[in-house]
């Protein structure tokens, strides 16, 4: 049986993370592990996890101040001790009945990373914000230029790794500048690496969405730092 843990960094989001770890819980025919990285919380989110999640997740880990996606996978990354880890934002923006999905690539092509591409195939998409379209297939296009991948959506949440892979990488950014650090820092590795079209169900700004217009210059300055480091 093929086992997978899965690492749910969470910040203010009290009205989705319950559903996400029933989810998650409910995939079949997989050995889990879930993780949930609590990043200083300012809402119930924390709470909700302790008094209404019992049973639905593994470990839970708790950040003291705020830090950020990139340093609450860096926790979530240490403690996973499955053969295959997964991110899997606290959201309702993928969905995690479609991991297995992503499995497959590994089992079934020998994939050491798959991504989940939200611009490949013809699953479901909510159509939202022309400029973040654009600006994804922008950073995209960019990252590819300096790794040399063919990667239609290097910016998706969904990037599932063999656990030798991460150990073997050290992570530095703690925003959202894990994306085009961990794509730039496995494209300089022998590895074997696929894309999987999934759905995508984005948020608005009013449902809690997060990221911003600054954090897609700090993705274009990794990008070009990642690529250059050696």
């Amino acid at each position: 049986m093929v086992s997978l843990s899965v690492v749910i960094p969470c910040f203010n989001e009290e009205q989705t993370i319950e559903k996400v770890l029933r989810a998650v819980r409910a995939i079949p025919e997989v050995e889990l592990e879930i993780i949930v990285v609590d990043d200083a919380s300012t809402d119930r989110s924390a709470r909700v996890i302790v008094e209404n999640c019992e049973g639905l997740f593994d470990k839970l880990l708790v950040h003291e101040t705020n830090q950020g996606k990139g340093a609450a996978l860096r926790t979530g990354f240490a403690h996973a001790s499955k053969d295959l880890v997964i991110v899997q934002d606290a959201d309702l923006e993928y969905d995690p009945q479609e991991l297995p999905k992503l499995i497959a690539a590994v089992a079934e092509r020998g994939a050491d990373v798959v991504y989940g591409s939200r611009f490949l195939g013809g699953e479901a998409k909510r159509v939202l914000f022309f400029w973040h379209s654009v600006g994804n297939k922008f950073l995209t296009t960019l990252s590819n230029m300096f790794t040399n991948l063919n990667l239609t959506d290097m910016e998706t949440c969904y990037k599932l790794f063999k656990r030798e892979v991460l150990t073997e990488i050290r992570l530095r950014e703690n925003r959202f500048g894990f994306e085009p650090e961990i794509t730039a820092k496995i494209a300089k590795k022998n590895l074997r690496i696929y894309e999987v079209g999934i759905s995508y169900s984005g948020r608005t700004y009013a449902e809690g969405k997060k990221i911003g217009w600054k954090d897609g210059f700090r993705a274009m300055y990794c990008i070009v730092k990642y690529a250059l480091i050696k």
